[in-house]
């Protein structure tokens, strides 16, 4: 039923806790989890000496925020992917999920970022809205 499930990661305690439900429920239906974290370079655009040495921190931490989840499905015997994306949040998932055909998305109702989720909308709202599969929020 769930043998294929996404796992957004953002490193917010939410995300984690969508974690720990995504490794529960794959433990149940014997399935495998995808974490993927996606990162956005336009923070970096204005830095433009340190520009490169911004994208490595970005690249950097999102790497750390996926061996964390990584390590974290494999102590309790799940089969863990990784993927880390640039790009835009909400599209990068999407693709992610249509190109994976993933049984379920599991992620957090919120981020990190709640002024940018006023300003542009959530992340969650986005992925619930135009998911090619059913979507567990966990707040």
């Amino acid at each position: 039923m769930f043998e294929k499930i996404l796992v957004p990661l953002d490193g917010s305690e939410c995300s984690m806790r969508a974690l720990e439900n995504a490794i529960q429920t794959a433990k149940k239906f014997n399935g495998k989890i995808t974490l993927i974290h996606v990162y956005s370079v336009s923070a970096c655009k204005h830095a433009s000496i340190y520009f490169d040495k911004c994208i490595q921190s970005i690249r950097k931490g999102g790497t750390d925020i996926l061996a964390d989840g990584e390590k974290r499905g494999k102590a309790e015997g799940v089969q863990v992917k990784t993927l880390l994306k640039e790009g835009h949040i909400v599209e990068e998932i999407l693709k992610a999920a249509r190109e994976g055909n993933f049984n379920l998305i599991v992620m957090g109702a919120r981020g990190l970022s709640r002024i940018k989720e006023i300003l542009m909308g959530s992340v969650s709202g986005g992925v619930t809205t135009h998911a090619p599969c059913p979507v567990l929020l966990v707040k």
